[in-house]
């Protein structure tokens, strides 16, 4: 994990927790004094991919940072949960155990999940070339560590933010279309003022713009909602001249359909936006 994603799960937990505790934990405070010691084991109880170890331990630390945290597994590792696999083993002051507990598994839980869903994902595919990607679909603040769950289950990044590249969508292109650009100019005008090199992406939904995108120079072309029949003559068109990637309606029914047609990445945000949470509890032992 970089450092500036450390930095920013530094503020992110200390959100987190004064979001839980506020004006304290009553319950806790007056059932246990600081001296009263325990051990807790974090459970898997249902199968999925490890990821948020760091930012787990980072709760646990910031509550109290003589607790002693201990991880099974590390962030990628897979498990089954049906035995309820030990992941992670707590020891030091009940009441910090307690405190931290909730918002630690929070985090735990839904980065487990991205990295779950996408393993999924990138698993059905294995066979072909074509590679999966997440998108800007996420939740305000927690982008930057729900793309680093994407990595974790061995999916790939798409723009990080707007200034990360230039993809021009539907509404770019009916907009600029109103103040006189066509298809052609709206990608001319993208190449010829693109800042640092940036790459020039533009949302396409038929062929006959797919062949307009291709002939104005466009470095990659997202062949949005459309067929899969329709994707492999695009492919086919393309013939590698520029980038493709598949967007929208795909999940994991249809998911091996679209990497048959030969794209290069199939970006989905539902790895992001939708996921399902890992199931995971704390027990004191």
């Amino acid at each position: 994990m970089d450092k500036l994603l450390k930095y920013e799960v530094d503020q992110l937990v200390e959100n987190a927790l004064n979001e839980d505790l506020l004006l304290g934990d009553p319950t806790t405070d007056i059932l246990f004094t600081e001296g009263i010691v325990a051990k807790a084991s974090i459970l898997a109880k249902s199968t999925g991919v490890l990821c948020g170890t760091y930012v787990a331990s980072s709760v646990f630390n910031r509550v109290d940072p003589s607790l002693e945290i201990e991880w099974c597994l590390s962030d990628g590792d897979s498990f089954v949960g049906k035995n309820e696999t030990s992941i992670a083993q707590i020891s030091g002051s009940v009441s910090s155990i307690l405190k931290a507990e909730r918002t630690a598994i929070n985090f735990l839980q839904h980065l487990s999940g991205i990295a779950t869903e996408t393993k999924a994902y990138v698993d059905a595919i294995a066979t072909y070339k074509t590679e999966i990607l997440d998108t800007r679909k996420t939740i305000p603040g927690l982008r930057h560590l729900q793309k680093y769950a994407v990595t974790i289950g061995g999916g790939k990044n798409h723009r990080k933010n707007l200034s990360d590249g230039i993809l021009i969508k539907d509404n770019h292109i009916n907009m600029a279309a109103k103040n006189g650009d066509n298809f052609k100019s709206i990608i001319s005008k993208a190449l010829q003022n693109s800042p640092n090199g940036l790459k020039v992406e533009i949302e396409v939904s038929n062929i006959d713009e797919v062949v307009m995108a291709l002939d104005a120079g466009a470095d990659i072309i997202m062949l949005d909602n459309m067929e899969p029949n329709q994707m492999k003559e695009a492919v086919v068109i393309i013939d590698g001249n520029a980038v493709t990637e598949a967007s929208g309606g795909i999940n994991l029914d249809n998911v091996i359909s679209v990497a048959e047609t030969g794209v290069d990445f199939i970006s989905i945000g539902a790895l992001t936006h939708s996921v399902s949470a890992v199931d995971y509890s704390l027990e004191i032992i």
